[in-house]
């Protein structure tokens, strides 16, 4: 928590989930010297496994390791990243990946609407992202934390609620 109240990057949920609506406000610092992954380099993790990566990607092309990217695997249909300094929101509908007799049965399935423009569309992940934690074959239906990633910059969050699917 900073002085004013704001969650820092850098944290689980206590409870797990499984299938969900999340909503993220999240700020991103001005950087203007910095490049890459260097310019406020965060994430919102579904179930600490599949990332959407949050980054000052104001006014370049949107990749997958950019903004809004399911990171490394699909980049957002468009990039709807607004400038550093400015409150932006995540509204992420998430399905958990399913196993049956430790085979995959189904991918996770991710839709990211990014300052209320969808951008990720029924995204099918066949895997974790950089930094998620394995699946386990084991288990029929995966759960796992809502992560929200730090990597050292002053990235922070607000109003953050999580519906889960009945």
């Amino acid at each position: 928590m900073t002085e004013s109240k704001l969650l820092k990057a850098g944290c689980d949920t206590k409870q797990k989930f499984t299938d969900f609506t999340v909503h993220v406000e999240f700020y991103l610092p001005f950087k203007p010297f910095a490049r890459s992954q260097g310019r406020a380099n965060s994430g919102v993790y579904c179930q600490h496994r599949y990332e959407t990566q949050v980054l000052d990607s104001f006014g370049v092309k949107g990749m997958d390791n950019q903004c809004g990217g399911i990171y490394t695997k699909h980049a957002p249909s468009v990039n709807m990243t607004y400038p550093p300094l400015t409150w932006q929101t995540y509204d992420i509908d998430f399905t958990a990946a399913r196993y049956e007799g430790g085979k995959r049965k189904s991918d996770a399935v991710i839709t990211v609407r990014h300052n209320g423009v969808m951008i990720q569309d029924n995204f099918k992940i066949d895997g974790i992202t950089g930094g998620g934690i394995n699946e386990d074959p084991k288990v029929d239906v995966q759960t796992g934390p809502l992560h929200l990633q730090g990597h050292g910059n002053p990235v922070v969050f607000r109003n953050i609620w999580l519906v889960e699917k009945k």
